[in-house]
């Protein structure tokens, strides 16, 4: 009798587990790529605060730079909330993220900065929602969160690129309007003498990355994309090399680097070599010792991450790098014309 209960509870909980495998590769399948449409002058974009909070004054500025591009402005209901260093609470701006994608009058979703937060409401953005209402959605840093989920959950393209409040200069809105307005397929070619090689070559793969700190938290979440035959772009800010080195060895350990077809380092702004003179490797040490045995194209150095000249960088589409050249070669438009 005691043989029998234990072999049903076996049975039993054999079952459940292959329930929960079951459901888990349901919401893990990879999505069909889904474009959003482009962007023409006239159009209403959104502004939404999923991170860290932001002053009146920085909004005022959000809107003098999106006016100046021709676009109108609406701004989300809590994205001057506060709740802490949040921008309001969880469960409010992953309201106004789905407000803005359901909103039929919204043609793009601009995030106003970064900090900290966006992997905190993921669990409560709707992804059938956002399918069914495929928009531009545009940030960094800790946005990458956003742009990385909202890509792996619903298919949809997203882009690496400037915050409202970041510099609106002419580089970055060259490139910016290039792709999300024009709907070209750009070659993203650094500016000169910045491009490191690791390891020669050319790859081909649909692009993704963000900002390493947060791609390496993400990692063991059903928010990640698949990442076989990816080509791979991070970038970071303020880093000791040591911890660099942590978040790369995470990377490996977790099987990610070794699925990869190709890798770029773009940027790290301000990341330390040394500290009051004690041992240390250099980042190029630290990328060699972990890129370079993977024999894939890879590179360090362009124009993406925590810079003033940055380019937008659609996650998700078909691009074709050149690890000697440093450049990124769109192979396909990012949005629908």
């Amino acid at each position: 009798m005691m043989s029998d209960r234990r072999h049903f509870l076996k049975l039993l909980g054999l079952s459940l587990l292959a329930t929960q495998l079951t459901a888990a590769n349901k919401r893990l399948s990879p999505q069909p790529i889904l474009k959003p449409s482009r962007l023409k002058v006239g159009d209403t974009v959104a502004v939404v605060s999923p991170a860290s909070m932001i002053f009146k004054h920085e909004l005022k500025y959000v809107n003098l730079v999106l006016g100046q591009q021709k676009l109108k402005v609406k701004v989300a209901t809590h994205a001057l909330d506060r709740y802490g260093y949040l921008a309001g609470k969880d469960i409010d701006r992953a309201a106004d993220i789905n407000a803005m994608f359901a909103d039929d009058e919204v043609k793009a979703l601009v995030t106003t900065t970064g900090g900290w937060g966006s992997s905190r409401i993921l669990p409560l953005l709707d992804y059938d929602l956002i399918r069914k209402n495929p928009k531009i959605i545009i940030g960094y840093s800790d946005i990458t969160a956003l742009l990385l989920a909202i890509y792996a959950r619903s298919g949809l393209v997203t882009f690496h690129g400037p915050f409202g409040t970041s510099t609106w200069n002419k580089f970055s809105v060259g490139y910016l309007k290039s792709i999300l307005f024009e709907g070209k397929a750009m070659t993203l070619q650094p500016p000169p003498n910045i491009v490191e090689t690791i390891t020669s070559g050319k790859a081909r793969g649909r692009l993704v990355g963000g900002n390493l700190s947060v791609l390496t938290a993400m990692v063991g979440s059903n928010f990640l994309p698949d990442w076989r035959g990816k080509i791979l772009f991070v970038e970071d800010i303020r880093e000791d090399v040591y911890r660099v080195d942590r978040m790369l060895t995470h990377l490996s350990l977790a099987g990610i680097l070794q699925q990869l077809n190709g890798f770029v380092f773009a940027r790290c702004t301000r990341c330390l070599d040394e500290e009051d003179n004690f041992p240390t490797l250099t980042l190029w040490q630290v990328l060699l010792d972990h890129i370079r045995p993977l024999g894939i194209p890879a590179w360090y150095g362009t124009a993406i991450g925590h810079i003033r000249d940055k380019f937008t960088v659609p996650l998700g589409v078909e691009v074709e790098i050149d690890a000697s050249r440093g450049t990124i070669k769109m192979l396909e438009s990012a949005v629908v014309l």
